[in-house]
């Protein structure tokens, strides 16, 4: 019997899209409020495309000192998040505005929660299991997609003293500006790694625990085949904006809990990765497209049935003289072969990593998630990330 879990859902991102939307639309969500905006950017790329000077003439027009926070990492470290919040209480900023992609927009979350707690916010989290209920206002201009950061609550930040790269909960933005016009400026490996997240986003919450289909699901699988398939017209030409559009509003329905209304989700995948990048600061997209594919072929037989949909409804494969197991491996193998189509690694030792004593230790400290259709040991995480080798 098909079955969606209780939910409640509820919106609090106001999203401005399209072609020239910072200049249509900062000055005028700024004016009315706020005296002292944090401008959080990463490693200088705004300067050079043009956006800094943009940004910085909307603010100076609604009359608004501004307070830089410059070189978020694409990793962002808790260290970064730390320095932020102290910028944020010395200087009485009063609202944050994060300009970047997923990591720039995470680490500001996490800014905006801390500047307004006194305790130590990853022990408030992990340690006493509480949340943060108030944060300094926040707003996001999105330059790079992929992540949907801009439209959750949730950040991933990668604690070095502890070694560990983790999700965080912290501010949710009050609105996000998206110019798709604005990745054009990005490496074409940038925008491609991006929008594997995206699909690699709907696959975590389309592959969960539970063999049922529901509306969610459907949705799922319409934005995986808009991913494919805008993914597969950039590769052709850069220059396509249709597809630069799609792909920018389809990693935003990725992550603002559209598709997860009802559902359980996975996410086994991203904690590998996440790990990953703790130990090795690997490329998020990239791992995840190594991680992808091998760890479904350890898992499909316990969710056949949705991994046999998969192939028919995200990849178009005829389930014609096929078995249920066959039709499954198909879609696997279909994945994988769009993963070499774009230019992604399918293996780590394209990225550079071969350890095995990283990978144990990624393995021993990567958190196991409940939704997964198999409940795995860290010695089959170990098992799994070996064969990504």
């Amino acid at each position: 019997m098909n079955r969606m879990d209780n939910f409640v859902y509820e919106y609090l991102v106001r999203v401005c899209f399209g072609k020239d939307c910072v200049r249509q639309h900062l000055r005028q969500l700024l004016e009315c409020c706020w005296e002292t905006v944090l401008l959080a950017y990463g490693g200088g790329s705004v300067r050079k495309n043009g956006i800094y000077d943009q940004i910085m003439g909307e603010l100076k027009a609604a009359d608004k000192s501004v307070v830089e926070f410059a070189g978020i990492m694409p990793n962002p470290t808790y260290a970064k998040v730390q320095e932020g919040a102290t910028l944020v209480r010395e200087n009485h900023v009063d609202f944050i505005l994060a300009v970047g992609g997923g990591s720039v927009i995470d680490c500001c979350k996490i800014v905006a929660a801390q500047a307004k707690s006194s305790q130590d916010i990853w022990e408030m989290e992990f340690t006493d299991h509480r949340y943060p209920q108030e944060w300094v206002p926040m707003g996001a201009v999105v330059t790079a997609s992929g992540t949907g950061a801009e439209m959750n609550n949730g950040a991933v930040i990668t604690n070095e003293d502890k070694k560990v790269k983790a999700g965080l909960l912290g501010a949710y933005a009050d609105f996000a500006l998206l110019d798709p016009a604005s990745t054009l400026s990005l490496p074409m490996g940038q925008v491609i790694s991006g929008a594997f997240d995206t699909l690699s986003h709907c696959m975590e919450t389309y592959f969960e625990k539970l063999d049922h289909v529901i509306l969610s699901d459907e949705i799922s699988e319409a934005v995986m085949r808009n991913v494919i398939r805008n993914l597969r017209i950039l590769t052709e030409n850069p220059q396509d904006m249709e597809a630069r559009n799609e792909l920018m509003w389809a990693s935003a329905m990725g992550e603002n809990g559209i598709l997860k209304i009802g559902e359980v989700t996975d996410f086994q995948a991203h904690q590998m990765e996440h790990q990953l990048g703790a130990y090795t600061d690997c490329n998020h997209g990239q791992g995840l497209a190594v991680i992808h594919p091998v760890l479904y072929r350890h898992i499909y037989e316990n969710n056949i049935g949705r991994f046999a949909r998969f192939a028919c409804e995200v990849w178009g494969i005829s389930p014609k003289g096929k078995t249920e197991q066959e039709l499954a491996l198909a879609g696997i193998d279909a994945l994988t072969d769009f993963i070499k189509e774009v230019g992604l690694p399918t293996t780590l030792t394209e990225i550079g990593i071969t350890d095995e004593g990283i990978l144990k230790a990624v393995a021993d400290t990567c958190n196991i998630t409940a939704g997964c259709c198999k409940k795995l040991t860290c010695d089959e995480i170990f098992e799994i990330l070996k064969e990504c080798v």
